[in-house]
């Protein structure tokens, strides 16, 4: 249980945990089901620092905070959503274009909009909306991990190989789990909370809808843009009904 934990706080952000943790196959697959509690540990962090900064400039703090996310997962999800969008544009009509331009190391010109766009909205909602309460620094990253587990667990992976592969055998009652108790915590938060459930839930089926349409599954990558668009739309959701 505790390796699977390190598997999965390595995997989603810099935090070093022990290298010989993901030799573990079967760790690797449990590690799954605790993506949701690994949001929460991001959530906690951020809501800290909101804390520590919270009598300075509402821009610049919701600016720090943002390159502290940033550099808290390692940009990995931002991957993700650049390559998406490349490969989305350039292979529209074909799965196979799609997923070949998905494993380009370069990034076109819509991964960079796609990059911008979606930063300058997460950055706006920080800096419009209270963050010194902490629901939507919690409930981002809390609901855009629970929805990659949601996604590997009702949608085919679409690679016969990735990084994802590994994750298709991953125990459904404990990442059902996991998802559930995303799911109460945001309930738990009250109307707000309801909110960013529902935008949540809302743009996963929309993503998953277009993923199966495109390419009969999801991607890592894919999985990435779906979590980094849903952390957008969580805050810009909260911010506006503040």
């Amino acid at each position: 249980m505790i390796r699977a934990l390190l598997v999965a706080l390595g995997f989603l952000t810099r935090v070093p945990v022990p290298s010989r943790a993901f030799d573990d196959t079967r760790a690797t697959r449990q590690s799954l089901a605790w993506y949701p509690a690994v949001g929460a540990v991001i959530g906690i962090v951020l809501w800290l620092l909101a804390q520590l900064l919270h009598a300075w400039p509402p821009l610049l703090s919701a600016a720090v905070i943002l390159i502290v996310w940033i550099g808290v997962t390692g940009a990995l999800h931002l991957d993700g959503l650049a390559d998406s969008a490349d490969a989305w544009i350039g292979g529209i009509g074909s799965r196979e274009r799609t997923l070949e331009i998905m494993k380009d190391p370069r990034c076109g010109p819509a991964g960079v909009v796609a990059l911008v766009a979606v930063l300058l909205l997460k950055f706006a909602a920080l800096a419009s909306a209270p963050i010194s309460g902490g629901i939507a620094l919690l409930l981002a990253p809390v609901l855009a991990r629970a929805a990659l587990t949601l996604a590997f667990v009702t949608t085919p992976y679409a690679r016969a190989q990735g990084l994802g592969s590994a994750l298709r055998d991953a125990p459904r009652s404990a990442c059902w789990l996991g998802i559930a108790a995303a799911a109460v915590v945001a309930l738990c938060l009250g109307t707000r909370g309801l909110v960013a459930l529902i935008a949540a839930a809302v743009l996963f089926a929309l993503w998953r809808h277009a993923c199966m349409r495109r390419l009969g599954g999801f991607t890592g990558d894919t999985c990435g843009a779906l979590a980094e668009i849903i952390e957008a739309v969580v805050l810009v959701a909260l911010a506006a009904t503040a």
